[in-house]
């Protein structure tokens, strides 16, 4: 099957594309011209892989959280691409595919997305499961999150780890640190290979292929989901107030 992912929610855009030959993918920093790169990039995966658009089976792109913008920029390229080609469209959540590459790791996985105004998108993983609603929160309601799935005793003789991974790892680190207070020395670990990573277009990818393969999902009708409301509903709830 040729699939191609589509990774917007963050600042770097990331595509995928899977084939019975193997996996082409490409990122950029976009900032806020994803709009521009995206289908020049996603031609240029085709060609690399010797195909044209309608070879694809499906396309994939991310369901969210993250930037409200970049994620309906990713959703609509999708859409346009389905819809065209006649093909399925499956979405995932953004920090699901942050956790994914750590499926295997047996203690806790804390992605991280940077939500601006001081909060963090984030949820906690074990075994490739979500343990955690999905939230947007401070460092304090975090760390306090933490403290409920990995006190700091022994757990089968040893404390428990949590990987902090994710495209906002790094912003976060050391404050959580501070405000996880009784951990143990060395639990909380920061995920060098992935912190800074450019995108999640290969993990992506990987998560689509099973619900295109199955037949299981289409998305062409959906839409990306929010952990929180954008500014500009906000402000129109606070007109509508007056």
């Amino acid at each position: 099957m040729n699939i191609l992912a589509i990774d917007t929610a963050a600042d770097v855009l990331s595509l995928a594309l899977g084939t019975e030959e193997g996996v082409w993918s490409a990122a950029a920093r976009a900032g806020q011209r994803h709009s521009e790169l995206l289908m020049d990039l996603a031609d240029s995966l085709l060609k690399n892989a010797g195909l044209d658009p309608g070879d694809l089976d499906g396309v994939a792109c991310m369901k969210g959280p993250g930037s409200f913008t970049g994620l309906r920029i990713g959703f609509s390229a999708a859409k346009g691409i389905a819809l065209a080609l006649d093909i399925p469209l499956v979405s995932s959540p953004t920090l699901d595919c942050m956790a994914f590459p750590y499926a295997s790791w047996p203690d806790l996985v804390l992605p991280v997305i940077d939500g601006k105004k001081g909060r963090f998108y984030t949820a906690l993983y074990r075994g490739n499961r979500r343990c955690s609603q999905f939230m947007d929160a401070a460092v304090t309601e975090i760390a306090r999150r933490i403290s409920e799935h990995a006190p700091g005793g022994e757990k089968e003789n040893r404390a428990e780890r949590i990987i902090i991974t994710g495209s906002d790892a790094g912003m976060i680190y050391e404050d959580l640190f501070s405000a996880c207070r009784g951990l143990a020395p060395g639990v909380l670990l920061l995920a060098g290979a992935h912190s800074g990573r450019m995108g999640w277009g290969v993990e992506l990818l990987e998560m689509a292929k099973k619900s295109i393969a199955d037949e299981s999902q289409d998305e062409r009708e959906g839409g990306p989901e929010y952990v929180r409301k954008s500014g500009a509903e906000l402000n129109l709830k606070g007109t509508a107030g007056l």
